[in-house]
């Protein structure tokens, strides 16, 4: 018995230590910008957009999957790939797409994070929206990668609230199960441009540039470099990623999945249609903490704690992911593995990217507004950024034996059409109203 007790832990041990890029970009997926859009749709739409958490889970794990797959086979990030095999214009496009709608991504997540604070903390927002600002960029800089991942690991649990508010509220489960199944469509520019925010802000350009670079930093950290040479990898390895990938993705979509209903239950059946502000989106969480005195300010309490802890987790990411493309552009060091003595570039870059995102906070955005705008435009930057991915990672002369089967093909050439499409619609029904 104690042999077999010892055995699972043992199992268990090994299956957490596999856990890393993957289970934190598909936390960092959950970031404001995704609690704010899934937030909408349920308030919006009630159960009209659910589906789209089941249905996007193997389309966001595929692309996901071949983003890990090209920086684990290359040793390198996604740009740095595309300037060794496609033209300068190509690696411009790629570096401009990701730099833009991150850094807009990070103003709205660092007014989100303000906002959900300033619910239950009596001070300016403006003084709030600095602190953040400050305290998640000396994080970033001055902590090493491996300190940051093993917080980061752990910071997507402060969505476990939606699923528990989703699970004790009397749901109408049949209803739920055909809404979760059966697509639903509505012909309007409202519908269209809430899906292709939903869409863009789950399968998000800064997650592939993210996991491809966190594999390699994965690789040096654990030796598997020699000089001039591509990683030594097994398939052992590529497996092991594979799991890691599918956990997070599944993870993330379980958290869209509960975020859609706890809302389209507690906002959109009592009429709440549009959310205006971050206690809008607090109130989903009441029937959590209903039997509670002060029931109130508990929701607002576990909503503002959730969004600061994934503004944390997602705010790095970004900024991370953007800075690493224009390092591998220009050839400077990078990775958080390294010091900022011996990465002034790489960290000036995240340094800038996230005061840009600052200064987005003062020109008067509602900052609830401002994340489902920055998912739409993920929706949109995303389309030829995976055209590239597709490309890229089924090329034999750069993937070698691990280039993409037919079953990742097709899933990643679905996403591009279904993603253009949505973008496509959206941009129709916005020109005949």
């Amino acid at each position: 018995m104690e042999e077999k007790v010892s055995g699972i832990k043992h199992k268990f041990g090994r299956f957490l230590r596999i856990l890393g890029p993957g289970l934190i970009t598909g936390a960092a997926d959950d970031d404001p910008s995704g609690i704010a859009t899934y937030s909408q749709t349920g308030a919006q739409f009630g159960y009209g957009q659910l589906w789209t958490a089941i249905f996007m889970l193997p389309f966001q794990t595929a692309v996901q999957e071949a983003c890990a797959r090209i920086g684990v086979v290359t040793g390198k990030g996604i740009v740095a790939v595309c300037k060794q095999f496609y033209s300068k214009k190509i690696v411009l496009f790629a570096v401009i797409l990701v730099v833009v709608a991150n850094t807009i991504n990070i103003g709205a997540d660092i007014g989100a994070v303000a906002a959900a604070a300033h619910l239950i903390i009596p001070i300016p927002l403006t003084i709030l929206t600095l602190l953040f600002t400050a305290s998640v960029l000396l994080l970033e800089i001055y902590s090493s990668y491996k300190a940051y991942a093993k917080v980061l690991k752990w910071l997507s649990l402060a969505l476990v609230s939606y699923l528990i508010t989703a699970l004790i509220i009397n749901e109408p489960w049949l209803e739920l199960l055909k809404a979760s199944v059966i697509p639903h469509f509505e012909l309007s520019f409202g519908f269209f441009f809430i899906i292709t925010g939903v869409l863009g802000t789950t399968i998000s350009p800064y997650m592939f540039f993210w996991q491809a670079s966190e594999e390699v930093e994965e690789e040096k950290a654990k030796h598997l470099f020699t000089i001039n040479n591509p990683p030594r990898i097994s398939r052992r390895f590529i497996r092991s990623m594979r799991i890691d990938n599918f956990v997070g993705m599944v993870a993330s979509e379980i958290a869209t999945w509960a975020i859609i209903v706890t809302t389209a239950s507690t906002l959109h059946a009592h009429g709440i249609t549009n959310i205006n502000s971050a206690a809008d989106a607090a109130k989903a969480l009441e029937p959590l903490v209903r039997t509670f005195p002060n029931a109130g300010f508990l929701a607002k309490l576990i909503f503002s704690l959730g969004v600061i802890g994934l503004g944390f987790l997602a705010v790095p990411v970004l900024s991370g992911s953007a800075s690493y493309a224009v390092s591998e552009a220009v050839n400077w060091s990078e990775g958080l593995n390294l010091k900022l003595k011996r990465a002034h570039g790489f960290y000036g870059v995240i340094t800038i990217a996230t005061l840009i995102g600052l200064i987005i906070n003062f020109v008067g955005i509602d900052p609830i507004k401002a994340l489902v705008v920055a998912a739409v435009i993920n929706g949109v930057v995303a389309v030829p950024l995976i055209f590239l991915i597709s490309k890229i990672a089924s090329n034999e002369k750069i993937m070698g034996e691990y280039k993409s089967k037919k079953l990742s093909k097709i899933l990643v050439w679905i996403t591009f059409f279904a993603m253009g499409a949505a973008a496509l619609a959206m941009l129709i029904t916005l020109f005949k109203i």
